[in-house]
């Protein structure tokens, strides 16, 4: 049997910070060829991803998972009570940069594959597909690996995306679809001048303040029938202007939106531009405006994906897992181009902090689940 906690370990003791690769590719590539997995290397812009098939791609249902190796800096390394990179286990719990986001997830798909296919080789085939790219740009990462499927007739009937999605409890909530997320950058530039004599200037911070405002208190929507109410958010207001008596002539701006799929990145991004140009034209403000889409919203209906899965948690935890969509983003809004995908992981709680940490127990829990969707999935007849 594969033990998916001494997989963990291993993996954390990979400093593998994007976008470095720090040896957990490589270590996944060799452990997956040695169990009859062939294993492709899809690296691209400096990234390092893995693609790995068992059985033949195109006869029968291809099942797969992803995730990723690559994890946010430590931070302070002098807060930390452990090694972030030793991958230490102290009373059943396992600590290290990774441990939930996502070694363990990756680890335990990846146990799950290996003693399944070699105990019951099924009729089909188990994909699975790595990147190093997920905490960074994602440009080179998931991408790549889908882009290089295409390429090369590979597919996926069904995917499963590893990464933590219970907030509290092992089991309670799997992920059917997320919001999009965009952020918009904002360039105010009117006239500089002295703050005595104001109407020789064209000030753009009462601009900004205005728009702004209508932005921010602009009700998007109320929600729909699986997402919540969509949000936007000012992040930062700047200007940079060190004297008290001057009238600067440019201010900045910016504002995160996470919508749901009542909306698009293009409806949203007419509707900024709409708000821009009213500014423009009440002020005589320059206004400029840059727009950068991290993902558009998603939702794989709730349906035979979402009920095996919750089917396997179920049996494995005793728990009836919500189906929801809410959080960040992740790799799943690649995928859902590609076929079907649903999330789930374990519970989420330390992920990106200090001591980041997850109790030994869940991941061997996390592999049963694993193994229960490959064993159901392939049992059901096509």
């Amino acid at each position: 049997m594969t033990d998916p906690v001494d997989l963990t370990r291993a993996l954390i003791r990979c400093p593998s910070v994007t976008p470095e690769e720090g040896g957990a590719i490589n270590l996944l590539d060799r452990i997956l060829s040695e169990a009859g997995f062939a294993t492709t290397r899809v690296d691209r812009g400096g990234v390092a991803n893995l693609f790995a098939r068992w059985g033949e791609g195109r006869n029968g249902r291809t099942f797969g998972f992803n995730g990723h190796t690559d994890v946010v800096p430590v931070g302070n390394i002098d807060d930390w009570s452990v090694d972030p990179f030793g991958g230490e286990i102290r009373d059943g719990i396992l600590y290290g940069r990774g441990a939930t986001d996502m070694k363990s997830g990756v680890a335990a798909f990846a146990a799950a594959a290996i003693d399944f296919v070699s105990e019951t080789p099924p009729d089909g085939s188990v994909v699975l597909a790595i990147t190093g790219d997920e905490e960074g740009d994602a440009l080179d990462g998931t991408r790549a690996l889908l882009d290089w499927m295409d390429a090369n007739g590979e597919r996926m009937d069904h995917c499963l995306v590893g990464e933590p999605t219970s907030p509290n409890t092992m089991g309670e909530m799997i992920k059917i679809g997320r919001r999009g997320s965009m952020t918009a950058y904002f360039t105010l530039t009117g006239r500089q001048g002295h703050s005595a004599y104001p109407h020789r200037a064209n000030n753009p911070m009462p601009a900004m303040a205005r728009l702004m405002d209508r932005l921010a208190t602009h009700m998007l929507d109320e929600g729909t029938d699986h997402f919540d109410a969509s949000t936007l958010a000012i992040t930062t207001i700047d200007t940079g202007n060190p004297a008290n008596n001057v009238i600067p002539a440019q201010t900045r701006a910016t504002v995160n939106i996470r919508f749901n799929d009542a909306h698009s990145s293009d409806s949203l991004t007419n509707w900024l531009q709409g708000e821009a140009t009213r500014i423009r034209e009440e002020t005589g403000i320059s206004v400029d405006m840059r727009v950068q889409v991290s993902g558009e919203s998603f939702l794989t209906p709730p349906g035979s994906l979402s009920a095996l899965v919750s089917h396997a948690v179920k049996a494995e935890t005793g728990v009836t897992p919500e189906l929801s969509t809410s959080g960040g983003t992740s790799d799943a809004r690649f995928i859902k181009d590609h076929c079907p995908a649903v999330e789930f992981g374990l519970v989420g709680k330390t992920m990106h902090q200090v001591d980041e940490c997850v109790e030994v127990a869940q991941i061997h829990q996390l592999k049963a689940i694993y193994t229960t969707i490959l064993r159901d999935y392939f049992s059901q007849t096509r």
